[in-house]
Formats: structure tokens, C-alpha cells, sequence
């Protein structure tokens, strides 16, 4: 067994460990391609899974509104309350971190490892969701940031 099937085996292990199917199921797809030498998909799956992913992501939260459950009139008075302006800040500020999320991901890819470990934690111990590591590395690029301006 190599490096590359330990590692996901182990993501897989602590996904089922941490009752979070989202990362188990990811990691045993990744072994199932690994096994079956379809490797060569893995540069299309890099540049266009999180995309595919924040497509049925966004569609989940946007059934509310195309189902009628959220009239016209409901979204108007969200966008001009204080609880709707906070929502619009909150969006901003999470967008930017995402951003910042996957510049830093891109730049130091093992750092996934420990978002995956710390998403697993938080789902096991702490009632957490698992909805993303671009969330958990615009955290950890936030840090760093304030580590780095720190010294």
C-alpha cells in the first residue's frame, strides 16, 4: 500500500469515526478511482468538483425560493431589517474568506489534512456540519494572517 491510499484510507476511517459520510464518501471515491487506474480524471475533478459541488450546494438553498416557500414580500423585508443587513454583511465577509480559503489551500495543500481532522472533530464532539473546507481555510488563512502580523 503507498503513501496516497494510506492517507485516504485514513480520511475515509475518520470520516465514518466522526459520522461525517460527506468526507467518507469523498475519500472512498477517490480510493475507487485510484483503484481502478482512473486516475487521469483527477485534474478535471480538481478544477471542477468544488464548482459541481457548490452548484447542488446553492440549489439546496435556493429550493425555498423556487418551492413559493419564501414569498417576494419575505425577501423584502430580510434585505431591509437588521437581521437582513447583518445577512448581507455576513455573506460578504464569508465570500472574502472563502477566497482567501482556496488561495491558501492552493498554496499549501497539506493543510487540508488538518481541516479535515479539525471538520471531523467539530462534527463528532461538537454538533458541527461539514458544509466546507474553503470556509475552514478562510479561518485558518485569517489566522494565519493575524499570526503572520503578530511578529
Amino acid at each position: 500500500m503507498n503513501a496516497t491510499t494510506a492517507i485516504l484510507l485514513l480520511i475515509m476511517l475518520l470520516g465514518i469515526l466522526g459520522r461525517s459520510n460527506v468526507i467518507a464518501a469523498a475519500a472512498a471515491i477517490l480510493l475507487l478511482l485510484q483503484f481502478t487506474n482512473l486516475q487521469k480524471i483527477y485534474p478535471f475533478l480538481e478544477r471542477r468538483a468544488l464548482e459541481a459541488g457548490l452548484i447542488f450546494l446553492v440549489v439546496s438553498v435556493l429550493v425555498p425560493f423556487a418551492s413559493g416557500r419564501v414569498s417576494a414580500r419575505d425577501m423584502l423585508a430580510s434585505v431591509v431589517s437588521l437581521p437582513g443587513i447583518i445577512a448581507i454583511a455576513s455573506g460578504i465577509i464569508a465570500t472574502h474568506m472563502n477566497c482567501q480559503g482556496l488561495e491558501l489551500l492552493q498554496r499549501f495543500p497539506q493543510m487540508m489534512i488538518g481541516m479535515v481532522i479539525g471538520s471531523i472533530i467539530g462534527v463528532a464532539f461538537f454538533g458541527g456540519i461539514p458544509v466546507g473546507p474553503l470556509m475552514a481555510g478562510g479561518i485558518a488563512a485569517l489566522l494565519v494572517n493575524l499570526l503572520a502580523w503578530l511578529r
